[in-house]
């Protein structure tokens, strides 16, 4: 099978079980976001992919060819560190240069593959300039050009772009994904920022504990999230407790509500509804009724703060579409059965 396979792969160390029991598929040419928050093993699932750690159990497979304990030189892969791991003595070209020196490959080739590079990372004529001279936008650039240098099979990157600010870290993840666009390249991005996920990935794989919660399209992940921590992890949604009596009828947070089943012989369920899809009306009419308590203007978007039997309810607008609300005012709560994602308790 083409692509990179993991099949049961798991890392203990000591009592400590960080990947557990891994089965993940990647297409070749795809790019791949792994996310998760701290702790989960989204870094060491990387590093066994990289040959850096050796897994306890399970296998690795590349293009059909078993990798599980084949060393990291010989995995022909390239990989950027958060820390990116640049030669502070050496130029911008030798830095490049650096994996393909050591693999005997001519100067002459050398030289062309840099400038193909440089050229490709929109920093032509920066050969001779010294690492030390670049803006972080630019060593990012460089570390990128030389894990690419020798044109490998999977490109592997541990929160390349955590140490940006936030334009400039938004502007990365564009060119990256044009890059790898470009290439054709296999990539694997680790990242704890969901935006960053969404923005780059064709696949994005959810781990909690170890363990894969959910893989698959950004849209997938944000419009039928897997359980309640793919649904709160992925951008922002309301989850709400909802129970249904024998004759199906359903009640959220203690109101009856219109249209919304939780399906066959279920009692108890969460509702996942995205802030939105959470549409305002006057009280009544099917509606959960609730009070505003608090509306906040962020330019692009107005949200709008609803308390209903103690729970907090946010409503996203658009300015053109923004709710004429003030705090304190009672106000009724649309749930469409279509967009809300009943969650198995």
């Amino acid at each position: 099978m083409s692509g990179l396979v993991l099949n049961n792969v798991t890392k203990e160390f000591g009592t400590f079980t960080a990947v557990n029991n891994v089965e993940l598929t990647v297409p070749n040419g795809s790019f791949v976001c792994m996310l998760g928050p701290s702790g989960c093993g989204k870094t060491t699932l990387l590093r066994m992919i990289a040959g850096l750690d050796l897994p306890t159990n399970g296998a690795i497979n590349l293009d059909g060819e078993d990798i599980t304990r084949v060393p990291t030189h010989k995995r022909n892969l390239g990989m950027v560190f958060q820390s990116l791991a640049l030669f502070p003595h050496l130029t911008v070209g030798e830095n490049i240069a650096y994996p393909l020196r050591i693999r005997g490959v001519a100067k002459e080739d050398q030289k062309k593959r840099v400038d193909e590079l440089l050229s490709m990372i929109h920093l032509g004529g920066y050969a001779d300039r010294p690492v030390s001279k670049l803006s972080g936008g630019q060593r990012q650039r460089v570390a990128i050009a030389r894990a690419l240098a020798i044109s490998p099979k999977l490109f592997l990157l541990d929160e390349p772009l955590s140490a940006l600010d936030a334009k400039l870290r938004e502007a990365m993840q564009v060119e990256l994904r044009q890059l790898q666009q470009q290439l054709g390249i296999t990539t694997i991005v680790v990242t704890h920022d969901q935006r960053e996920a969404m923005t780059m990935a064709d696949t994005v794989v959810v781990m909690k504990g170890g363990e894969i919660r959910q893989a698959a399209s950004p849209i997938e992940i944000y419009r039928r999230p897997a359980d309640t921590f793919v649904a709160d992890f992925i951008g922002s949604t309301n989850l709400l407790e909802a129970e249904a009596d024998s004759t199906g009828r359903v009640t959220v947070l203690g109101q009856p509500v219109s249209g919304v089943s939780l399906g066959a012989d279920m009692r108890k369920a969460t509702l996942s509804i995205r802030p939105e899809d959470v549409h305002l009306t006057a009280p009544g009419d099917g509606a959960l009724s609730g009070t505003v308590t608090f509306v906040r203007d962020l330019g692009g978007t107005i949200e709008t703060f609803v308390d209903i039997a103690g729970r907090q309810i946010v409503a996203v607008s658009t300015p053109r579409a923004r709710p004429e609300v003030t705090v304190g005012q009672p106000v009724g709560v649309v749930l469409l059965p279509d967009v809300c994602v009943v969650l198995a308790k």
